[in-house]
C-alpha cells in the first residue's frame, strides 16, 4: 500500500545517558500497539535494546529502527545511544532523520552528550521538539531546564506545555495551547489520562505561561501580532499551525513535559510529533554532485522521481549483513539493481525490510520518506549513495571521530587466529569508529575504538555472537604526531644498474609547514612540475604519503601537516617510479626532523556530577592528572565540574571517582581534540 508522504514522520529520540529516550521509545510503542506490555531498560526486556550487552547493562549501544502508527499516522523512530563511546549511532542516525526528539532529565539538564547531540543535529538542520523528562524526580525543575537550553544550547525554546507539581508532587501537565489540565492516574501501569478544564488555582500561572507562549508566536503572523496587541484571545488552531512553521523553518523548539517512567506524558508527545514535526515533503529536497556533470542536481521527495536512497548503517543481524537506507526519492522494491556510483557498480536487493529493532518484516516495496533494510549489498558501505544509473547522483557522505584508544587482542585458541580476524572486519564494516590491522613490528592484531568501554563491547559480542573467546591488552592511547615550524629539504636517489646500462635519478625539493589542527594532511606542488606525467606526480604523493605514517619523533603518524614538492631535478628518462618515491619520502622526512616535531595525544571534555562537599578534592585529583578545570556550576542537591584532561591519566578514573565521593559521584567524557603531549 503506497504511504502519503504527508502521513509520514521519520523522527530520532536522543539524549545523555540516563535521561530516559529508550523507556520514552518503549511507552510509544505501547501506546501505539507495537508492544502489547512494557517493556524496561531496567529490567533488559526493553524491545529496543535488543542486543544482549544492551540488556546485561541497561544502557543503548546501538541505534534500532522501528515503525509505529498514531492517529493514521506513520512515525518511523530511531532510538540512538547517549553514551559517548557509541555517538556514531546518534551521527549516522542524525544524518537521515527529518525531525529529532531531545530528550532531556529534569534534574540534570542539559549534560555533555546532550550538547553533542544538539550540536550534531544543528549540523545536519533537524527541526526538534524537547521533551523533559523525570519531573517527578527530587530535584527536577522544569524552568531550569529552559534557561539550560538557551544559555548552552543557544535553543529557542517554546513552552506549550507547563507541570502541575514537582518532584513527588508531580500529578500532570497544563496543556497552553488549549488550557486544559491533563492529570493521569497514581498507578504506575496506567497509561490513561483525561481532558479537564484548569482548576482555578492553576489558572493565574497557566495565564502567565501562555502570555510568554502567545508573545513568541505573535510576531510570525500579522493576524496573530493583531490580535495579540488588541488582547484578543489567539485561536489555538493558528497558534499551533505557527508554531510548526516556526519549528521546521526558524529552528525554534516546542518543549514538553512529563515522566516516562511513571507514564505521564507519552501521548501528548506523540500528538507533538504529528503537529509540529516536518513530514518528508515538508524539508527542503536532498542534493548531490552528478558523477555525469559534476554538477550540483535536486531530488524531490516524490515516487516519480529518480532512485536516491543514502546507505546509513550496516549492522550484522542474525549472521547476515543488513543495509538500512533512506530512501529520499524514486521506489525501490525486491530483486531491483540498485547503482553504486562510488564503486561505480551494480548491486542486487536481495530481500526488503521494515525493522521492529531486530525484527525483520518482509516488504515488497517502499518509496520515498522510507527508513528500510536490505539484504544483498556486499561491498556498499555506510555514506554511500545508492541511485538509478541512468541518473547518478552522489549525496554528501558522512564523517566520523577517528578511535582514540586502541589495546592488542587475541584468540584464546592458536586455531582461531584467521577466524577472529575475519570477524574484527566485519565489525569495523559496521562501525566506522572500530579500526582493527595488524602491528608491523609486533605482528599483534590491535583493535581501536572510542573508550575502554566501546572496546569491551566488542569483546563481549565475540563471545556472543561469533563464539570467540579473547584476550584483551591494556588500553593504550592512540598519539600522533605533528610539526609546529617550515622547513625545506633536498634528497636524491640514484642507481646505476651496469648490467642493463641503465640508471635512476631523481632529486625533490620539499617545504613542510604546520596547519591548523583538525585540518589534516595536504599535498601541493609548484606550478612548474604540473605538467610531469599523472604517473611520475603519483610517484611522488606515495613516497610522501609514506614518510607521513610514521613520525620521525615517536613513530606515530602525522597529521595536520602541509608538504608543498618545490621542484624535481634531472633527467626525465632517468625518472622511474623507485627513484621519484623513495627521493620524495627522504626529503619529507629529513624536513620533518627539521620542522621541531611535537607529540600529540587525545584530550578528553570531562563532565563531573558530584555532591558539593567532595568538590574540593576532586579538582585536587583532576590538576595531579594533568587536567584544567574550566567551570564550576552548582546546582539544588551536587555540582557539575566541567574539565579538559587528557585521555592517558582518565583510564580507571570512575573507581578512583567513586571512592572519592563514597560511591555518588559519577562522570561522562567526549572527545575534545588532539593536543601536544607533556609526556617525555
Amino acid at each position: 500500500m503506497k504511504k502519503s508522504l504527508h502521513k509520514l514522520r521519520n523522527i530520532g529520540i536522543a539524549a545523555h545517558i540516563d535521561a530516559g529516550k529508550t523507556t520514552i521509545t518503549e511507552r510509544i510503542l505501547y501506546c501505539t500497539g507495537v508492544t502489547h506490555k512494557i517493556g524496561e531498560v531496567h529490567e533488559g526486556t526493553a524491545l529496543m535494546d535488543w542486543m544482549e550487552q544492551e540488556q546485561q547493562r541497561g544502557i543503548t549501544i546501538t541505534s534500532a529502527a522501528t515503525t509505529c502508527e498514531w492517529d493514521k499516522y506513520t512515525i518511523t523512530i530511531i532510538d540512538t545511544p547517549g553514551h559517548v563511546d557509541f555517538t556514531v549511532e546518534v551521527e549516522r542516525s542524525l544524518r537521515v532523520l527529518d525531525g529529532m526528539v531531545a530528550v532531556f532529565c529534569a534534574v540534570g539538564g542539559v549534560e555533555p552528550q546532550s550538547e553533542t547531540i544538539w550540536h550534531q543535529a544543528n549540523r545536519y538542520h533537524v527541526p526538534r521538539i524537547a521533551f523533559i523528562n523525570k519531573m517527578d524526580r527530587l530535584g527536577s525543575n522544569f524552568a531550569a531546564v529552559l534557561a539550560q537550553m538557551r544559555e548552552k544550547l543557544y535553543a529557542q525554546p517554546i513552552a506549550i506545555q507547563i507541570p502541575v507539581g514537582r518532584e513527588a508532587e508531580f500529578s500532570g501537565i497544563i496543556d497552553l495551547l488549549t488550557m486544559e489540565y491533563l492529570p493521569w492516574p497514581n498507578a504506575d501501569d496506567m497509561l490513561e489520562f483525561s481532558r479537564i478544564p484548569l482548576p482555578a488555582e492553576l489558572v493565574a500561572e497557566a495565564k502567565r505561561w501562555r502570555h510568554n507562549l502567545w508573545e513568541q508566536v505573535a510576531e510570525y503572523d500579522d493576524q496573530l501580532f493583531e490580535d495579540y496587541l488588541e488582547g484578543r484571545e489567539l485561536p489555538a488552531e493558528q497558534v499551533k499551525k505557527i508554531i510548526r512553521q516556526m519549528t521546521i523553518e526558524h529552528g525554534y523548539v516546542p518543549v514538553l513535559c512529563g515522566s516516562g517512567l511513571k507514564n505521564k506524558g507519552i501521548q501528548p508527545l506523540l500528538n507533538a510529533i504529528i503537529d509540529f514535526l516536518p513530514a518528508p515533503d515538508d524539508v527542503p529536497p536532498v542534493n548531490g554532485i552528478s558523477p555525469l556533470t559534476q554538477e550540483q542536481e535536486s531530488r524531490l521527495a516524490a515516487p516519480g522521481e529518480p532512485l536516491t536512497a543514502l546507505l546509513y548503517k550496516v549492522a550484522m543481524i542474525e549472521g547476515r549483513r543488513l543495509s538500512y537506507l533512506r530512501i529520499y526519492a524514486g521506489t525501490i522494491s525486491q530483486g531491483q539493481d540498485l547503482y553504486n556510483p562510488r564503486l561505480k557498480t551494480k548491486e542486487k536487493i536481495a530481500r526488503l525490510f521494515q525493522m521492529q529493532a531486530h525484527k525483520k518484516i518482509r516488504i515488497k516495496e517502499a518509496g520515498p520518506g522510507e527508513i528500510v533494510a536490505v539484504m544483498g549489498l556486499k561491498r556498499s558501505i555506510t555514506g554511500d549513495t545508492l541511485c538509478d544509473v541512468k541518473h547518478p547522483l552522489l549525496l554528501e557522505g558522512m564523517e566520523f571521530t577517528r578511535p582514540v584508544i586502541s589495546a592488542a587482542i587475541e584468540p584464546k585458541l592458536n586455531s582461531d587466529q584467521d577466524k577472529l580476524w575475519d570477524v574484527l572486519l566485519k565489525i569495523s564494516d559496521e562501525d566506522p569508529t572500530f579500526n582493527v590491522k595488524i602491528d608491523d613490528e609486533t605482528g599483534q592484531m590491535l583493535i581501536s575504538g572510542m573508550g575502554e568501554l566501546h572496546l569491551e563491547i566488542i569483546q563481549d559480542r565475540l563471545i556472543t555472537e561469533y563464539n570467540l573467546e579473547t584476550n584483551l591488552g591494556k588500553p593504550q592511547v592512540l598519539y600522533q604526531e605533528s610539526i609546529t615550524t617550515s622547513a625545506t629539504e633536498s634528497a636524491e636517489f640514484e642507481r646505476i644498474d651496469e648490467d642493463e646500462k641503465e640508471k635512476q635519478f631523481a632529486k625533490i625539493t620539499v617545504t613542510v609547514a604546520p596547519r591548523e589542527r583538525e585540518t589534516g594532511n595536504i599535498i601541493t606542488t609548484a606550478d612548474e612540475i604540473k605538467n610531469f606525467s599523472e604517473r611520475l606526480l603519483e610517484a611522488v604523493s606515495e613516497g610522501v604519503e609514506e614518510s607521513l605514517n610514521v613520525g620521525v619523533a615517536h613513530g606515530y603518524s602525522l597529521v595536520d601537516v602541509s608538504v608543498h614538492i618545490e621542484a624535481i631535478e634531472g633527467e626525465s628518462s632517468d625518472f622511474t617510479k623507485v627513484a621519484l618515491k623513495i627521493s620524495a619520502a627522504n626529503a619529507v622526512r629529513r624536513a620533518l626532523r627539521g620542522a621541531h616535531p611535537v607529540l600529540l595525544e587525545p584530550t578528553m571534555s570531562v563532565n563531573i556530577v558530584i555532591p558539593p562537599e567532595y568538590v574540593g578534592e576532586v579538582i585536587g585529583d583532576l590538576n595531579a592528572r594533568g587536567g584544567k578545570v574550566n567551570t564550576i556550576e552548582p546546582q539544588d542537591f551536587y555540582t557539575t565540574i566541567n574539565a579538559l584532561a587528557p585521555l592517558r591519566s582518565l583510564f580507571g578514573y570512575t573507581t578512583t571517582l567513586r571512592s572519592a565521593t563514597k560511591g555518588k559521584g559519577s562522570f561522562t567524557m567526549k572527545f575534545f581534540g588532539y593536543d601536544q603531549s607533556n609526556t617525555k
